[in-house]
């Protein structure tokens, strides 16, 4: 059992979802059923997807995981899509910016805080999360606000020709990144001081077996979460819908269930005064979910003919502007408090109240 991925859970996880999924549909506790095990399915990928990243090291290790992260994401927002039709245009838009919200505010605001709580002052590569904000900066104006302004067609929409550009240029970008993260200037985003008391920090590699499990199960885990996500479709919007929330909200929801993970593993990084970590898988899935889902939902906009609305509303505009600006003054420095923390986490309650209550 030692060259086996554990725990157990992660093994059962994505057989339970596919055997739940016969029982889309047939009544809300049934539905509560495939729902739980879409959730189990998605954190079964990510912890498979960290075992194999883990054995194959870098630069292949952080593709794998981003890679798995934004399948499952992607998974989500085409289902939904599909699902809808054309009236689903906004959908990539709305999870999107949540993604970078729940990132930028929610789980660094966490990180910050937990780490602050516990350690008073944590230090960082500036060198590595000054890049990360760049590039996420960049590519959040691209496809998010530029939209807006152009004048091709109307706004908050691309013309088939500039839509296929950005996404080829979001891809371009996300690359450059991963490139410059892996290989170039690794040192830029490899913590100074790992923490002495995090013992997954020091965890030697698994072995061949336990990769080759481990892929497997998240080939299984990615299929299920596809079919879950398309069967649950019509519940999740009619929930939604019923509850008199915008539409807004569903992508809330899709961004939260895929960050999910993340988010627990980098504020269990920052509890243990690895910061560097845990900003690398913050910013890391900020960055995928824009520079990989961006270019995918593009791709099958094109395909199927449907305009992809991307250009936030004022609202939204003002709120990403200013977690741009937040971000680098608090991350510019090296080193936070809990006040960077408060900070960041104000602003992700006034984003969250404002979807609701827009």
């Amino acid at each position: 059992m030692r060259n086996l991925p554990r725990p157990l859970w992660t093994w059962l996880a994505p057989l339970a979802a596919w055997a739940a999924l016969p029982l889309a549909g047939l009544g809300n506790a049934f539905n509560l059923i495939v729902a739980l095990a879409l959730v189990g399915a998605v954190l079964a990928a990510v912890h498979h997807a960290e075992v194999v990243a883990h054995r194959v090291g870098e630069p292949f290790g952080t593709l794998v995981l981003a890679v798995a992260v934004t399948v499952i994401e992607v998974a989500l927002i085409v289902s939904l899509m599909l699902s809808g039709g054309e009236a689903e245009t906004a959908l990539a838009r709305d999870t999107v910016f949540a993604a970078i919200m729940i990132i930028l505010n929610g789980l660094v605001g966490l990180c910050l805080l937990f780490g602050a709580f516990r350690h008073r002052e944590q230090h960082f590569g500036q060198a590595g999360v000054s890049a990360s904000l760049a590039t996420i900066t960049a590519l959040s104006v691209l496809t998010l606000v530029l939209p807006n302004y152009t004048t091709s067609v109307p706004g908050p929409t691309y013309s088939d020709g500039q839509l296929a550009f950005v996404g080829l240029v979001s891809l371009v970008l996300y690359g450059v990144f991963v490139l410059v993260q892996t290989v170039r200037h690794r040192d830029y985003f490899l913590p100074k001081d790992a923490g002495l008391d995090d013992e997954e920090a020091h965890a030697p590699p698994p072995s061949d077996r336990a990769a080759l499990a481990s892929l497997t199960l998240l080939v299984l885990a990615l299929g299920s979460v596809v079919l879950l996500a398309k069967a649950l479709a019509p519940t999740i919007k009619a929930a939604v819908k019923s509850a008199g929330a915008p539409e807004a909200v569903v992508g809330v929801i899709i961004a939260g269930l895929v960050l999910l993970p993340e988010s627990l593993a980098a504020v269990r990084a920052a509890r243990a005064n690895r910061l560097q970590t845990s900003l690398n898988l913050g910013l890391g899935s900020a960055l995928a979910s824009i520079g990989l889902t961006i270019p995918t939902v593009a791709v099958v906009s094109l395909l199927m003919g449907w305009p992809l609305a991307l250009g936030l509303d004022g609202k939204a505009t003002v709120l990403l502007a200013l977690t741009l600006a937040v971000s680098t003054l608090s991350l510019g420095a090296g080193r936070t408090t809990i006040l960077q923390g408060a900070v960041h986490l104000v602003i992700f309650a006034v984003y969250l109240f404002t979807t609701v209550a827009p």
